[in-house]
């Protein structure tokens, strides 16, 4: 019987596009550590996305080192981080950004995982107290760890309140592709360029072999972060080959392209889904599906697919399961799981 993959969006190595564009660099010879010219295009062509001249892009290898280098970076010994209670940095991170010193401020959030200017007011209120960590940066997910996005006019109220209260902004884009390719999203990277101080653009998720690309729009937190990035072990020697992946992504929009197909493959799964009666914990817009399964449909999807248990349902007896779709999902793949299941 063959068994499907929906486990997550990093199960395959990397779009053959990018797999060309590293095997051409193979015995060129590049200077290390990014100073290359695939590097310095990437760049420029990040910035031209982003319309933003003046940001700093730094490539980095993976997304939790990500985000504590940045945190570490932009923050002072005494602050801390707001994050949703469901983010990453918070429930998928082994505590990495509080090794580095700064505690995380969590907040709960509804099943959509996102934070609203009221939920930051009464905690910022309550911090005021200098005995206590004082809050600094706020950090956001888009897509969230439920597959949810933000809107223009949300990250706008967000912003503006950081803005207002001396608060950095950051958002991990880890599955950034999918959100911003979801009809779900009106944000663009000019958006995210204008409304945070340093957000990631994610390669490991969506057709890189390995790496996230952190933007750095606010000036203040640019000089140095080389020497941080060094310290925190986030250097590759050989970084070109983060360089010509993120050139071979975004240079003819191949990056978006993926995420469109991703979600594509996860529309037609959620609606398949559906159509056979299953009850979805929430609506996605993005390539993150999660279901509401009983031990019986459990017992069948173990036999026949590779998914994640997210967390328990309300309903006694019952889990939330996680499917994920990538580039390499093909519609036979999401046919084939639902005919199996149906």
């Amino acid at each position: 019987m063959r068994r499907y993959l929906f486990r997550n969006d990093y199960s395959f190595g990397a779009h053959p596009k990018v797999l060309a564009a590293l095997a051409e660099t193979n015995l060129e010879g590049n200077a290390g550590y990014g100073d290359d010219p695939y590097c310095g295009r990437a760049q420029d062509l990040i910035r031209d996305l982003c319309q933003c001249p003046q940001a700093k892009v730094e490539f980095l290898i993976g997304g939790t080192q990500t985000n504590f280098t940045a945190i570490a970076a932009f923050l002072r010994p005494w602050e801390g981080v707001i994050a949703a209670e469901s983010s990453h940095i918070n429930g998928h991170e082994s505590g990495a950004v509080e090794a580095t010193g700064h505690k995380i401020l969590p907040l709960p959030t509804g099943p959509d995982g996102k934070l609203t200017p009221e939920q930051l007011l009464p905690l910022l209120e309550r911090h005021k107290d200098v005995h206590l960590v004082k809050p600094r940066l706020v950090e956001i997910a888009d897509a969230t760890e439920s597959g949810m996005v933000y809107t223009k006019a949300e990250l706008t109220a967000l912003s503006r309140l950081c803005r207002d209260n001396g608060l950095l902004l950051f958002l991990d884009g880890a599955r950034l592709g999918s959100a911003l390719a979801s009809p779900a999203s009106d944000l663009t990277l000019p958006d995210l360029a204008r409304l945070t101080d340093a957000f990631t653009i994610g390669g490991t998720k969506n057709g890189a072999l390995l790496g996230e690309a952190l933007v750095i729009t606010d000036p203040a937190l640019q000089p140095d972060f080389f020497r941080i990035k060094k310290q925190r072990g986030a250097v590759l020697a050989k970084g070109w080959l983060l360089g010509a992946q993120f050139e071979a992504l975004l240079k003819d929009g191949l990056y978006f392209e993926m995420a469109r197909h991703a979600n594509a493959m996860a529309a037609r799964l959620q609606a398949g889904l559906k159509a056979l009666g299953w009850t979805l914990w929430v609506d996605s817009p993005t390539n993150q599906v999660f279901a509401v399964v009983d031990a019986a449909a459990k017992a069948r999807l173990d036999a026949i697919c590779a998914y994640e248990e997210w967390c328990p349902a309300q309903e006694p007896g019952h889990t939330v399961i996680r499917l994920v779709t990538c580039f390499a999902t093909a519609p036979e793949d999401v046919d084939g799981l639902l005919a199996a299941l149906r």
